[in-house]
């Protein structure tokens, strides 16, 4: 007698959902879904910026929300964790899963594969190594940039392809480069013929790697002439004039749509040093009505931002500045907050949704709980020198560039001893990015290229070491300068008019893991680089931020990992822990303070974020 295998009734309408393929289409002037036109109401979300355990609840928020459609930013540095070496499997790199969650809660998805992303990421998404390739020439019609392309395209295809919709997938566009048109205008000294050879042979990787749907460029409207690709349809970033839009997209597309604004922003980015930036909701409201009201398809930049953990966080680049690095957090004033709430912004977009969509929209998931640490005392301080007189540093008569000791990110401590005494200005015009000079252990000053502060005085006596303590504050990630993106000291020491050369030795800290200090003795000293360490227990785990407003600046690690930089200049006072990385019991904290200008022995945990706050 055979036996008969009953499934349950919701695992077989699952299984003939996943069975069941469907189209997705440009044509005569729409986006066509399984045969009939639709608008794509999307929000961009990154992987990278989110901790994988809280993927779904995010993205039901962007569900709930109204939307249908997630974009995300894959970013190749993120990817490729050093030469050849791949990862697309360990927690948040997992990009297939991520996929495949939000095709089970109901969302189409958009990849933005660049390889330039942009996106306030650590020089744009693209790999610090490259640089080190001496005949390599960034995001330009150049043989070993493109191969370096290729095979980063070719591995990102063979996780994503068969997550396309034409193969039962949720991906239903794929971006082309990525906001071209601006580097083209800020690249004048290059021919145009040149930088179209450029994005049509990105183009053709995308299409040689397997990826058979629709195509699309994403510009400034007026930067289309350069940025635009035959063959892939032009989206227009930030622009509000439907007329302009509609226009724009006519001239480059046939005289037809569909029209998008692949990038509409609900908010803006965050430099250290510089005002939080708010977008109001009266004016993210009545933009998303027009859109809605127009038959415009639209991707809120961002809707929910996430967190620059650990060192991914990139910079701009300005004359005044010289630098502009972003902040830790990513919270970017969108309507799902940093640590996945609900903003008055997102209620009154839920609402507008309500009211113009034919669609269903879920509840609105519970918020992941949140909990308050009243004390995390930290008992073991290490000094940073003490660290370094158990390290075997690189040798060289000059310094070297992070690169050039196959460092990528952190921290290099710059040593030499000096045996006859010296004065006068000290000046390190090749500084990348933030330096404390100490002479004899001593602080002697703070160099920031941030605020173009390259040299101070100083008075080295006999037989006496200089240290320069040196950090990387992120690549830039947009714009011509892009392609200058060395990290360290990048050029001539000098003290007054003399270079400094012969037997400097360099200390390298990427801080890529938790240190362990319980090999070195307590050594603490007020205004030396220190490591603090503590335990704390919970009974219960959830979000919390960590108040650093106190302290200096520096990095913390909470059980392995890296929550990311703070500063105590603003206008961020707080780092998001997330509640997926603490434990019921025993948490380790480890924290490298820089300035260490008062000791310190405790941090809390609070509730809410404190992301506006701004200290001269």
């Amino acid at each position: 007698m055979k036996k008969i295998l009953f499934l349950p009734l919701f695992l077989i309408l699952t299984i003939a959902a996943f069975a069941q393929k469907h189209t997705f289409e440009i044509k005569d002037g729409n986006f066509v879904y399984d045969g009939k036109p639709i608008q794509i109401h999307s929000g961009e979300m990154h992987f990278a910026r989110v901790p994988k355990p809280y993927w779904r609840q995010r993205l039901q928020m962007m569900k709930a929300m109204g939307l249908n459609t997630v974009a995300t930013y894959v970013f190749w540095n993120y990817q490729e964790l050093s030469p050849g070496v791949w990862d697309f499997k360990t927690d948040n790199r997992n990009i297939a899963e991520f996929i495949k969650t939000a095709q089970e809660v109901g969302l189409f998805v958009i990849l933005r594969p660049g390889p330039y992303a942009c996106a306030e990421w650590e020089f744009g998404g693209y790999p610090w190594w490259l640089q080190k390739e001496k005949d390599l020439v960034i995001r330009a019609y150049n043989k070993p940039f493109l191969d370096s392309c290729k095979t980063y395209i070719n591995h990102l295809a063979a996780q994503v392809k068969d997550l396309q919709i034409t193969h039962g997938g949720p991906i239903i566009m794929v971006q082309v480069e990525n906001e071209f048109g601006s580097y083209v205008a800020q690249r004048k000294d290059i021919p145009l013929e040149e930088h179209k050879k450029y994005s049509a042979a990105i183009k053709q990787e995308l299409l040689d790697a397997g990826f058979d749907i629709p195509l699309f460029t994403s510009d400034g409207a007026w930067l289309f002439k350069g940025g635009t690709i035959e063959g892939a349809l032009p989206t227009a970033n930030g622009e509000n004039n439907i007329d302009n839009l509609k226009k724009v997209v006519n001239e480059y597309h046939n005289g037809e749509g569909p029209y998008m604004v692949a990038e509409f922003y609900p908010g803006w980015l965050d430099h250290w040093a510089e005002p939080f930036q708010k977008v109001s909701t009266e004016s993210v409201v009545k933009q998303t009505e027009e859109y809605l009201k127009t038959g415009v398809s639209f991707n809120y930049y961002m809707v929910h931002g996430g967190t620059n953990f650990a060192f991914t966080s990139g910079a701009n680049y300005d004359k005044k500045h010289d630098i502009q690095p972003d902040i830790t957090s990513y919270d970017y004033d969108a309507p799902i907050s940093e640590a996945g709430w609900a903003t008055p912004k997102y209620l009154a977009l839920r609402k507008l949704f309500q009211q113009n969509v034919s669609y269903k929209i879920p509840p609105i998931p519970a918020q992941i709980p949140v909990i308050e640490i009243p004390s995390i005392k930290l008992k073991k301080a290490v000094d940073l020198f003490a660290i370094k007189e158990k390290m075997k540093p690189a040798v060289s008569d000059t310094p070297q560039t992070f690169e050039d000791l196959n460092q990528g990110y952190g921290y290099v401590l710059y040593s030499k001893h000096f045996n006859q005494p010296i004065n006068g200005k000290l000046e390190i015009k090749g500084l990348r990015d933030y330096a404390i000079v100490y002479v004899n252990g001593e602080k002697a000053a703070e160099l920031n290229r941030n605020t173009n502060t390259y040299s101070c005085n100083t008075d080295i006596p006999f037989n006496a070491t200089l240290d320069i303590l040196v950090e990387n504050m992120g690549r830039i990630n947009y714009g011509a300068e892009i392609v200058h993106n060395l990290k360290g000291i990048i050029g001539p020491v000098t003290i007054d008019g003399n270079v400094m050369e012969g037997n400097w030795n360099m200390y390298k800290f990427p801080m890529d893991m938790e240190l362990d200090l319980q090999s070195y003795p307590d050594n603490y000293k007020k205004d030396q680089p220190v490591m603090y360490e503590g335990n704390f227990s919970l009974s219960k785990t959830g979000d919390t931020f960590l108040d650093m407003s106190k302290w200096g600046k520096g990095i913390v690690f909470v059980n392995g990992h890296n929550l990311g930089r703070y500063w105590n200049v603003g206008p961020q006072q707080t780092l998001y822990l997330p509640g997926c990385w603490l434990k019921k019991g025993k948490n380790k904290i480890t924290v490298f303070e820089q300035i260490n200008s008062g000791e310190q022995k405790e941090i809390h945990g609070i509730k809410t974020p404190v992301l506006d706050e701004l200290k001269k």
